[in-house]
């Protein structure tokens, strides 16, 4: 079913309660669970994904081009000047899988977590090893401020499934990630076909105790037939809100039609519900 000339209801990939077979859960489903439960429920339920942002093409470039540089350092097995300048004693992590881990769509770190037969996945930029052999989780960002940078929280939950990944996968993880972050320079006097970054090494010392309680809050919320509540800091349901009542205040004028899997799921509930 096409709607917005780009968006659909999907039919293939839903969570099914009764299903044997693992539900692919990735990092950024946990994140949308946390925001808005309603939203993951109507992504794996329903088949209705929240409207797509943009994608920052630029930032993807920053991405591509530490990748390659740390690459030049791992293969030579060499500390880049990034970590020396900041007394940090690693080199980049070198391994079979790293470019499985960090494809994102389609593999990345997996594991089945078999409690709520979810597998659990999340795609990587980076990783480090210590002097003591612990793996460091890492992630490139990219910005432009001149006001001190500060981690979102968001960010540091990013980093924390990534580490409870590592370890359950039975590496040995730091309990210290960082992010390279790069920060685009505004005060130059002209662009001159180029931009330059002040690179910064910002570390977060995780704690992945809230992952695993988590899924079981996912697993639950997913096998009820009721749609949950919406979330405090979501800002698709209230749009869903306003424009949903907006549309019935005018019926029967204006004819809507509805999804029939949507239409069923809701059809015992309320209509302050459905919004």
């Amino acid at each position: 079913m096409e709607f917005g000339g780009k968006y659909r209801v999907r039919e293939k990939g839903l969570y099914d309660p009764k299903s044997k077979e693992p539900f692919r859960i990735s990092r950024s489903k946990i994140e949308s669970f946390g925001e808005c439960p309603r939203c993951l429920y109507l992504d794996a339920r329903l088949g209705v994904k929240r409207p797509e942002t943009p994608s920052f093409t630029l930032n993807n470039a920053v991405d591509e081009l530490f990748k390659r540089e740390f690459d030049i350092h791992r293969d030579g097995k060499t500390a880049h000047p990034l970590m020396k300048a900041y007394g940090l004693k690693a080199v980049p992590f070198a391994h079979t899988q790293l470019e499985a881990w960090r494809d994102a769509l389609k593999r990345g770190v997996t594991y089945h977590h078999e409690p709520t037969n979810f597998m659990v996945c999340g795609g990587i930029d980076d990783v480090w090893q210590g002097e003591d052999g612990a793996l460091i989780v890492v992630d490139y960002k990219a910005t432009s401020k001149r006001s001190e940078i500060s981690l979102y929280e968001a960010y540091k939950r990013q980093a924390e499934v990534y580490q409870w990944l590592f370890r359950r996968k039975g590496f040995k993880v730091s309990d210290t990630a960082y992010f390279v972050y790069a920060n685009g320079k505004s005060d130059a006097k002209a662009f001159d076909g180029k931009l330059e970054f002040n690179v910064e090494l910002i570390p977060h010392k995780g704690d992945d105790s809230w992952v695993e309680p988590t899924l079981y809050k996912i697993k639950e919320v997913l096998s009820n037939d009721i749609i949950p509540e919406k979330g405090v800091r979501c800002d698709y349901c209230p749009y869903r809100e306003a424009a949903g009542k907006a549309l019935l205040s005018r019926a029967p004028k204006i004819k809507v039609k509805a999804s029939k899997k949507i239409a069923k799921a809701y059809e015992d509930q309320t209509t302050g519900q459905l919004f």
